[in-house]
């Protein structure tokens, strides 16, 4: 193989699973010279078999040096991914030389530096998204309509059209179209219920639906026509589709701030908007960071002077305990509670920056 990775032994008939370090991995990426692109794609499909697909998988797509995170179910395949530049036909070709993969679109990242994935992961799922809804209880291919960035800035620009953020809190945080309605979720599972209760029985208006790539839509459009909406569009191909038509076709610019993307890079500027403020002192700030307390590791908003200040965490009790001896730290870690110990995801009422850390 001629493309720079790391040098993990891939022995595709003993090894279908990377063992390398991951802090050696990541810093192996930032080093690394080679050019790679980020992306992501959907299908859903019948994989009757998840665990011969999955080994597969990983097999031809470790052998071309992908790094990235992809979820098998029976219900199709999830991925977001990066690959060298100059593997990208070679891995375009592997995806659609799969019978229910072929001609699938590949989303490619707006800002990407390549360092967006450094290992390989294929993992099999009881769903591709989590959802919480009993598939066999109504039609998943019975979808909304897909509409073009074109279409969808005339559709929402109507008084009679209801436009849905099918996002989490925290992505819509930093991003978001104009006049959208943006649960107050961490889940996809949770908005389902909330925005039919938004809805309400507003059968006759326009359902105009969006999220990143286009999936959750997928899945959220055929539950709301389902549930009686028959007017039920989705952005086709996501914010990621949407801001890329928006510069070829010179289009009007209606999405406001950063796209929150699932990798290391936790974020793609659409806009030169900035909608949302640090989490700690207020500035005006888009930057999603995790606290590097690994007993934390809450994901928040951090401006450059907190980070300085906080030492790139997210509070005074973080940052006391990060500079603790690392036997204190081993000692202390599932004793102690911090801002993310429960995984809660960018929740400004959860930091307080101003606690002190109690060593009992």
């Amino acid at each position: 193989m001629h493309h720079d990775q790391p040098a993990i032994d891939y022995h595709m008939s003993k090894q279908l699973h990377n063992k390398v370090n991951k802090e050696v991995l990541r810093q192996q990426l930032h080093q690394s010279q080679e050019e790679r692109t980020t992306l992501s794609f959907y299908q859903y499909a019948h994989i009757p078999n998840t665990a011969f697909f999955r080994d597969h998988l990983y097999s031809v797509l470790a052998e071309i040096g992908v790094y990235g995170r992809i979820y098998v179910a029976q219900e199709g395949i999830n991925g977001q991914i990066s690959v060298p530049n100059a593997m990208l036909e070679t891995l375009q070709a592997c995806l659609y030389d799969i019978t229910f993969l072929e001609g699938i679109r590949l989303n490619i990242a707006i800002e990407d530096d390549g360092k967006s994935f450094y290992k390989l992961d294929v993992k099999i799922k009881k769903k591709i998204v989590a959802d919480g809804l009993d598939d066999d209880a109504f039609d998943v291919t019975d979808r909304g309509t897909h509409v073009s960035a074109k279409e969808f800035n005339a559709l929402i620009e109507s008084e009679d059209t209801i436009l849905i953020d099918m996002r989490n809190h925290y992505e819509s945080e930093v991003g978001h179209f104009e006049n959208a309605i943006c649960p107050d979720v961490e889940t996809f599972r949770e908005s389902l219920p909330i925005v039919e209760d938004i809805l309400d029985g507003q059968y006759d208006k326009n359902i105009a639906m969006y999220c990143t790539g286009g999936i959750r839509c997928e899945k959220a459009s055929a539950w709301f026509k389902h549930k009686g909406y028959h007017n039920v569009h989705q952005l086709d191909g996501g914010i990621i589709e949407y801001s890329r038509k928006v510069e070829e076709q010179g289009l009007e610019n209606k999405f406001k701030g950063k796209n929150f993307v699932f990798d290391e890079r936790l974020g793609e500027r659409i806009s030169n908007e900035v909608i949302s403020k640090c989490h700690q002192c207020g500035a005006a700030c888009d930057t999603h960071v995790n606290c590097i307390n690994d007993g934390c590791h809450i994901l928040f908003i951090q401006c450059e002077e907190c980070k300085a200040k906080y030492e790139s965490t997210c509070s005074l009790k973080c940052k006391d305990f990060n500079q603790l001896p690392d036997e204190d730290r081993s000692r202390l870690k599932t004793s102690l509670q911090f801002n993310g110990t429960k995984f809660g995801k960018g929740r400004y009422k959860a930091l307080h920056q101003h606690d002190q850390l109690d060593l009992g």
